[in-house]
């Protein structure tokens, strides 16, 4: 089958639904699928050979036409240079099938405003919203999206963005499929594993022994670092914890923070890591106390790599954790009690290998392959109601 797969950029390091579309291209190559991207800008090396690419041009203007653009141009290459199925992955529409990795956009922005903690705080932000052209060109794209006919597939990776669907835009249960994000296991295989965590803890100057938890997240504000730094404070110091803080460049803010809280010494700002293998392994279970993630990729990484998680009911991931066992699912992230306790009842000594354990178990199911199978399936049905609607 011609495959055409939609989506702005793909730049692999970036993470997320751009590394997601080079692994899926690969391996719908393998399957001598010929594989088609309409995309502005790619990185061909983590592209199988023989993709063929459509070139769309660059989108600029302002911020808020800019989807639209793009969209526009996607589906009039699509016209030009037709494929047997197409697979969107973001704010585009007239696609065989509709993957929105990110989840709603309209679920999105109202779970932004719970990283605000007081209802006052929540109200100005959301009466700000009034004057933001971009919501309202987001709001028409999704509608757009999933309301027009005829109805694309639709594919979303946990129960939470399915309930979403239901919810906001009204789609039966049914209608919207729920294939799991998945990881590759094997990324985490390493014969020198105890050394790397050693290596790693001796630059850092954190004892061996010592419990450590990792957080992982770009967006530091909606993956509820300001709270878990909270958290941090409420640990006791006499259990030796260390917080490893991984994402983007600008934490000085959060340092400050951590200073005023008196836990400077116990948390380590790392600042983006291109693979930051080695502080999974560095680390002990992962803390992820976010506002909303449709199914977070390092959640399923760290629990491949034997890492209990602890997140919050807003993380499509939780679906996943069995309390007690593989990790710890919590209410709300403004609780830094809740979350303390649960991070301080993680680096109970008696408790973390039978948990770490457990983690490494549970996600040995989520392989690729699996996950690639059931794609296959949608792909397939998509292909059959094509071929229907131009007989």
């Amino acid at each position: 089958m011609k495959i055409g797969l939609c989506y702005e950029t793909v730049l692999p390091a970036r993470g997320g639904c751009e590394h997601y579309i080079g692994d899926l291209a690969r391996r719908l190559a393998k399957d001598h699928h010929e594989v088609h991207l309409f995309a502005c800008r790619w990185e061909a090396a983590s592209l199988p050979p023989g993709t063929i690419y459509h070139q769309i041009p660059t989108v600029r203007g302002p911020r808020f036409l800019r989807p639209y653009r793009f969209a526009k141009r996607v589906l009039q290459a699509l016209h030009d240079q037709p494929v047997d199925v197409s697979i969107g992955f973001d704010k585009t529409w007239g696609q065989s099938i509709l993957y929105p990795q990110g989840g709603l956009h309209s679920a999105s922005r109202r779970q932004n405003l719970l990283k605000y903690p007081s209802a006052g705080k929540r109200l100005i932000a959301r009466l700000l919203r009034v004057f933001d052209p971009t919501s309202y060109t987001f709001r028409w794209i999704e509608k757009k999206q999933y309301l027009s006919a005829p109805r694309p597939l639709v594919i979303v990776n946990s129960k939470m963005v399915q309930r979403h669907f239901q919810e906001i835009l009204g789609f039966p249960a049914d209608a919207v499929r729920v294939i799991y994000s998945s990881i590759d296991p094997e990324r985490f295989h390493c014969e020198e594993r105890e050394q790397v965590r050693q290596r790693v803890r001796q630059q850092l100057n954190i004892p061996p022994t010592a419990p450590v938890g990792l957080f992982v997240g770009m967006n530091y504000r909606l993956k509820g670092l300001q709270q878990l730094l909270n958290a941090v404070k409420e640990v006791p110091e006499s259990l030796g914890y260390h917080q490893l803080v991984i994402g983007g460049s600008k934490f000085q803010g959060y340092q400050e923070q951590a200073t005023k809280l008196g836990i400077a010494h116990r948390v380590h700002f790392l600042g983006f890591q291109t693979d930051p293998k080695d502080y999974f392994f560095a680390s002990d279970f992962l803390t992820h106390p976010t506002f909303y993630d449709p199914c977070s990729l390092v959640a399923l990484e760290a629990l491949g790599c034997g890492l209990p998680v602890i997140t919050t009911q807003y993380n499509g991931a939780s679906e996943f954790i069995q309390p007690g066992k593989n990790g710890t699912v919590i209410a709300d992230p403004h609780d830094a009690a809740t979350l303390g306790q649960a991070i301080a009842d993680f680096c109970q000594p008696t408790l973390l290998p039978k948990r770490k354990q457990a983690a490494e178990e549970s996600a040995r199911g989520w392989t690729f392959e699996n996950h690639y199978q059931q794609i296959l399936e949608v792909i397939e049905q998509a292909a059959r109601q094509g071929v229907e609607q131009m007989t």
